[in-house]
């Protein structure tokens, strides 16, 4: 079966981690993180492009320190739902978290956002890195890594049960015979586990998708470990060499064909900052002019203590070896943190040195002129090192320009549609509408 190209759009807003200075492009409104004009603009540019989704990332824990769009934006399900209603084939992916939300309300918005917009609904499902957010929520402490993966996956598994609570053809609403509801197509879930005791059932039907899709991003064993288990759109390591991505391709799909899945069944995108102008040169030119306006150290060290637990690096010497925080790596981004504290150590690095390595320029392979920007997307996507792309623009001109200048390069060589085939977010990422669990007697 020969592969598709997809294609996701993650609007950046005033600037999120690493676009430090987006928000003072003149091009930029100071208040598009909350402007929904903005994010309807966005879409429907994708929309235009052919894009499967849009994706929002989100976080419910900021300090001052933060990126600017993370102190000021617009919740992502109530957002999307109302770019729903000014597009027709869009995805509409939100990010939730299993950590700091039950999953009868995630599973009953997620619905209505899948009714909504027509079967286009998609939930990115983390666990929080910020552990500063347990205190939004009357903790006083994170949880601990493994746990909160373990409760992701109960969390996940509670949501799909109670999206099958109705069976189709529940609702006759026969007039004549007064009968609104079928009840014996309503079932209860009753499920008691480790995290979770919910009896349902969800008051929402299914939508033309059945449900809506998973989406994941891991990078540690256990994120990975749950990327195979439940997600059916994974969201891979952006800053990576192509053999580490076609690495993490491989180890995924490996993955949940070991847990009796269809490798198939599961998109792998990679997230891309591509940069697009007239020629190679002025490509080139423009990614460092983007790294220069971007490049703000005290920003840079404020965002270092979000994989720390919130941590406070300004109270270190930044001229001193790096502090030992291993022990708060637990409560935040642990695979980065483990990652950045071996390479300080072999490196004897100092604070401002590891704050300094974490922001420095890394190319990205997506830049130059629309053919050579097709180009690598093509080797990439040819290599298995991904199925798709989360593309993120600085403005909207930037979008336009790849949607009219590469896009139809790609769309000439077979490797991206060339119109919408399906009207849900499954159907056009080629993934399977799930059976009912009460009509398949599972």
């Amino acid at each position: 079966m020969s592969r598709t190209l997809h294609l996701a759009l993650h609007p950046y807003g005033v600037g999120g981690p690493a676009q430090h200075g987006l928000w003072k492009d003149p091009r930029i409104a100071k208040n598009i993180s909350t402007d929904i004009r903005y994010y309807i603009r966005q879409a429907q540019a994708a929309e235009h492009g052919l894009f499967d989704a849009l994706f929002t990332a989100d976080s419910q824990f900021v300090s001052a320190g933060f990126p600017s769009h993370y102190l000021n934006r617009l919740e992502p399900l109530t957002m999307l739902s109302a770019v729903a209603t000014h597009t027709r084939h869009l995805g509409l992916v939100a990010t939730a978290s299993s950590t700091y939300n039950s999953p009868f309300n995630l599973a009953r918005r997620f619905a209505s956002l899948d009714h909504i917009s027509g079967g286009r609904a998609g939930w990115n499902v983390v666990t929080g890195v910020d552990s500063g957010t347990s205190r939004n929520f009357g903790l006083d402490e994170h949880l601990d890594y493994t746990t909160r993966y373990s409760r992701a996956l109960e969390c996940v598994e509670v949501a799909r049960g109670l999206w099958d609570s109705y069976e189709d053809g529940a609702f006759p609403a026969d007039v004549e015979r007064d009968i609104f509801l079928d009840p014996s197509k309503l079932h209860q879930l009753n499920h008691e586990g480790e995290h979770f005791k919910v009896a349902g059932p969800l008051n929402i039907s299914r939508s033309p998708q059945g449900q809506p899709v998973i989406f994941q991003a891991g990078v540690s064993e256990e994120g990975r470990d749950l990327a195979a288990r439940v997600a059916e759109g994974i969201y891979a390591p952006g800053d990576t060499s192509l053999e580490q991505a076609q690495e993490y391709y491989a180890d995924v799909k490996r993955r949940a064909a070991s847990y009796g899945r269809d490798p198939e069944h599961i998109k792998i995108f990679v997230h891309g900052d591509p940069v697009v102008a007239a020629t190679d040169e002025a490509a080139l030119r423009r990614e460092r002019e983007i790294f220069e306006e971007d490049h703000d150290f005290d920003r840079s060290l404020a965002l270092l203590g979000r994989s720390f637990g919130a941590y406070d690096f300004s109270t270190h010497d930044l001229d001193a070896p790096f502090p030992d925080v291993a022990h708060l790596a637990e409560k935040g981004g642990r695979t980065g943190a483990v990652k950045l504290i071996a390479r300080a150590k072999a490196q004897n690095l100092t604070l401002r040195q590891v704050v300094e390595t974490v922001s420095e320029l890394r190319r990205s392979p997506f830049v130059g002129a629309p053919q050579t920007v097709a180009d690598a997307i093509e080797r990439w996507f040819d290599a298995k090192a991904f199925d798709g792309i989360v593309l993120a623009f600085r403005v909207e001109d930037e979008l336009n320009l790849f949607v009219d200048g590469v896009v139809p390069i790609l769309q000439k060589r077979g490797l991206f549609r060339t119109e919408y085939t399906a009207d849900t977010l499954r159907g056009n990422l080629g993934l399977p509408v799930p059976a009912n669990r009460w009509t398949t007697g599972t």
